[in-house]
């Protein structure tokens, strides 16, 4: 049998909140995204430890309950400024300006649809593969593919918007 529950979330809830905030884009989101999730776990524990991979089951948990709080909540409208535009484009010695520049491509990331930022962090993030985030997502590998194409090409134009402003 695997570890009980608090010793679960005492070895992985800080993983989980950096995951589900670099998903969601919002700490505050990420919280009650986790919270949720585990509050679930909880009532299903037994039946979860017994898979051997309990890790890959709430980290799944917690992806499905983003990608359904987006469908509950209407999409918050993250615009980029011309200022954050252009610090994706800029280049320079000052370590403040990688800051903004990581910034700017984060707001980049909110903006992309649920499952579009949800491969892109399962990929770039947490480095899991495309069969891994087929099983995540509960898509196929070329869903994933698809949805890591259409993100790069979007971020690449606003990469480009702001190199030509």
């Amino acid at each position: 049998m695997g570890p009980t529950f608090d010793e679960f979330v005492a070895q992985r809830l800080d993983p989980l909140l950096r995951y589900a905030t670099v998903l969601t884009c919002d700490s505050h989101l990420a919280q009650d995204v986790v919270q949720e999730s585990l509050l679930r776990a909880q009532q299903r524990w037994p039946r979860i430890a017994a898979t051997g991979q309990p890790g890959a089951y709430v980290k799944r948990m917690v992806t499905n309950e983003y990608l359904s709080w987006r469908r509950r909540r209407a999409r918050a409208d993250v615009s980029l400024s011309h200022t954050e535009l252009e610090a994706l484009g800029r280049r320079s010695d000052d370590p403040a300006d990688d800051y903004d520049a990581r910034d700017a491509m984060l707001a980049g990331i909110a903006a992309l649809p649920a499952k579009q930022r949800a491969a892109v962090v399962l990929r770039y993030y947490e480095d899991c593969s495309d069969a891994e985030i087929a099983v995540l997502l509960g898509c196929r590998e070329g869903t994933v593919r698809s949805h890591i194409s259409r993100a790069l090409t979007t971020l690449r134009a606003i990469e480009l918007e702001a190199e030509q402003a």
